[in-house]
């Protein structure tokens, strides 16, 4: 049975959605599942607006032959080739013999690599060149690294539907649901939509600015967003691309604190805690609190670009960093997330040498992070003797922080 929705009167999604995928990039654990988005333009000739993930193949295939109804498919445009939007291409390719594939050239050489021959079907386009298909004329501008180096965004000038490849997509399957507002964001979706963001294309938050800035003057003729993932946006632009801009530019999305601990025992636990009740009690609203041995790395890396504030608390193992907080700070590092205040808590018995590793890494392997000199050394258990008048002083020194800022 079809799973269809029209965008507009001419186009329609014919994507799906999974549920029964657990890692996403076999890494990122999806809990709400995700959707994979591909649109069907029906004019004088008919356009497939990229492919699905093989795991829901099926599914398009079924939703391309019910909107086409017995016409043919005559242009296949691929904006982004990673597999989990090509990896149908092929499939398309030979039920549909006459299509042509129109994409940039290193997409071109990039289908060659995955085994696609499309050399007799290939149409390059560049940036700035144009396609008409009818009523509908069809504009493309390359988004190289947003974020893989062949991908593009197309943009329908007759609909104003910009097909945005991996921006403003989302985590979370939609299940029926077509536009953002349709549900309601900013309680059910923004975290899932921000986990995608900072952890697929985090990295590369330069080319995000680059490519905002390019579709700046389309801006008064864009009517819809629609991304490769997650809902399309046809209202509240204003919303989705403030948090683009603070994402793509590692500005905090809200003045808060992040505890990130590791507690092997239940002892760092307690000091993690600890801080965050007194931090509450000194007037700080937002904080939020992850254990990492029981989070993700995507969620501490998600979490790490809403908040202002980070405080990392561990404890010392193998007389170094304890390894989830050390894989955490390597994604830091790999996503180059910047422009944040850390606070460090050390743990140890007999020899508590986290603090300094952990402060060191900061300094010298990020950018543009203060480091609180408030460092506070727990010797096993925090007790008014031991540490708590120092828990204290950070907490000070924290809202202090937050007075600067």
């Amino acid at each position: 049975m079809e799973q269809v929705r029209k965008v507009t009167n001419d186009i329609t999604w014919v994507g799906a959605s999974d549920h029964r995928l657990a890692l996403f990039e076999n890494i990122h654990p999806l809990t709400s599942g995700v959707s994979y988005n591909s649109y069907l333009l029906l004019d004088e000739k008919t356009v497939l607006f990229d492919t699905v993930d093989w795991s829901v193949c099926r599914q398009f295939l079924e939703n391309i032959s019910y909107v086409l109804n017995g016409k043919d498919l005559d242009y296949l445009i691929i904006n982004h080739l990673e597999p989990d939007h090509a990896a149908c291409m092929e499939e398309v390719l030979i039920r549909y013999p006459r299509a042509k594939v129109i994409s940039t050239e290193k997409a071109f050489m990039m289908m060659s690599q995955f085994g696609f021959d499309v050399v007799d079907r290939f149409i390059e386009v560049k940036e700035g060149d144009t396609m008409s298909f009818g009523n509908h004329t069809i504009a493309f501008v390359e988004a190289p690294m947003v974020h893989w180096p062949e991908a593009m965004v197309s943009f329908d000038a007759t609909d104003g539907v910009l097909f945005s490849a991996d921006a403003f997509g989302s985590f979370i399957a939609l299940d029926g649901v077509l536009f953002a507002d349709e549900v309601d964001f900013d309680r059910d979706w923004i975290d899932e939509a921000r986990r995608y963001l900072t952890n697929i294309v985090g990295k590369y938050g330069p080319q995000v600015q680059h490519l905002l800035k390019k579709a700046g003057p389309l801006l008064p003729d864009i009517k819809f967003i629609a991304p490769l993932h997650g809902p399309v946006w046809r209202k509240n632009f204003d919303y989705i691309l403030d948090k683009y801009n603070k994402w793509s530019t590692y500005e905090p999305e809200v003045k808060g604190v992040l505890i990130i601990y590791a507690s092997m025992y239940g002892n760092t636990e307690s000091v993690a805690i600890s801080l965050a009740s007194k931090l509450r009690e000194a007037g700080i609203k937002d904080v939020k609190v992850r254990d990492v041995s029981n989070t993700h790395v995507s969620w501490l890396i998600a979490d790490t670009f809403k908040y202002s504030h980070v405080v990392i608390a561990s404890v010392t193992y193998n007389l170094g960093i304890y390894p989830l907080i050390h894989n955490y700070l390597e994604d830091l590092k790999a996503l180059n997330v910047q422009n944040r205040t850390f606070a460090v808590i050390e743990n140890g018995t007999w020899a508590p040498q986290a603090g300094d590793k952990i402060r060191e890494f900061l300094d010298k392997e990020l950018k543009m992070m203060t480091i609180l000199n408030d460092e506070l050394t727990i010797n096993s258990t925090l007790n008014e003797e031991n540490g708590g008048k120092e828990l204290n002083q950070m907490v000070e020194s924290i809202v202090d922080s937050f007075k600067q800022k």
